[in-house]
């Protein structure tokens, strides 16, 4: 059986803000403007860098410092884009105005910018497919966006956003399992960050996080075997256009890996 740690089972007692970096970019997000849309030259600017790498820049946003150790279900995407990022500080920028904890700002921009637009309806509709909801015992997965969140929990490989020049980073130029500072970067996050949770459905969204997932060594808690991980999961994003016949590839080997799962329970 799974063992977790006296730090783990503390804080899945409730959410938690993890690496916090918050309080560093405070600063910096209390001075930009709140009477309009946040365009790029406010945010990929020096005051929100993380850390560069050649053409490769991450910058700070706050919504995946929020974690919810108490998921059930974990779906990791690559790294946030530009919409999530604007969408985040602009929440954070209201946050701070408002007088609002850590804590609670960084959980208001998780929820507002987690997978927003046609991405966060590809993905409910692929999961309604599979038939996640009856194991989780919802009406559909469109509440774990919503009422039932406390049952899902969303991250990134790259936990802040990553732009190759002023452009989202997608995964594949430079390849991220192939540059040292990327694939580096990806794996201490995210092992990090999987030590929260008990035996989580892990949903990796496409190929990219899939193959920085089946790189990490099995451990004694299994967290990564192919029963908790939904092998196979296309990208959800509408610029995907192989994902219907990933989906469809792999639907039946996503199904046993649900049913083998549940059954455990």
């Amino acid at each position: 059986m799974y063992k977790l740690s006296e730090y783990a089972l503390e804080v899945r007692k409730s959410m938690l803000i993890s690496n916090n970096l918050f309080s560093k970019y405070a600063p910096a997000m209390k001075s930009l403007p709140s009477n309009r849309e946040l365009m790029k030259t406010d945010l990929l600017v020096d005051s929100f860098v993380v850390e560069r790498n050649e053409q490769l820049t991450m910058y700070y946003a706050p919504h995946n410092e929020y974690i919810n150790p108490s998921a059930e279900v974990v779906i990791i995407g690559i790294t946030p884009g530009w919409t999530q990022m604007r969408i985040a500080m602009e929440e954070a920028i209201e946050g701070l105005s408002q007088g609002r904890s850590v804590e609670e700002i960084c959980r208001r921009t998780k929820e507002k910018a987690r997978f927003a637009g046609s991405m966060q309806s590809n993905l409910i509709q692929m999961l309604d497919e599979l038939g996640l909801p009856q194991y989780l015992q919802i009406r559909n997965s469109k509440e774990l966006f919503n009422e039932g969140q406390q049952l899902l929990h969303t991250t990134s490989l790259l936990k802040y956003p990553v732009f190759l020049g002023s452009q989202n980073y997608s995964g594949a130029h430079p390849s991220l399992m192939n540059n040292s500072f990327l694939r580096s970067t990806a794996l201490t996050s995210i092992e990090e960050e999987l030590q929260y949770f008990h035996n989580p459905l892990i949903v990796p969204l496409g190929k990219t996080v899939e193959a920085l997932l089946r790189s990490i060594p099995m451990n004694e808690h299994g967290q990564l075997t192919s029963a908790t991980c939904l092998w196979g999961f296309p990208h959800p994003s509408g610029a995907n256009g192989h994902r219907h016949k990933q989906f469809a590839d792999h639907k039946t080997d996503m199904q046993q890996i649900l049913k083998q799962k549940y059954r455990k329970h």
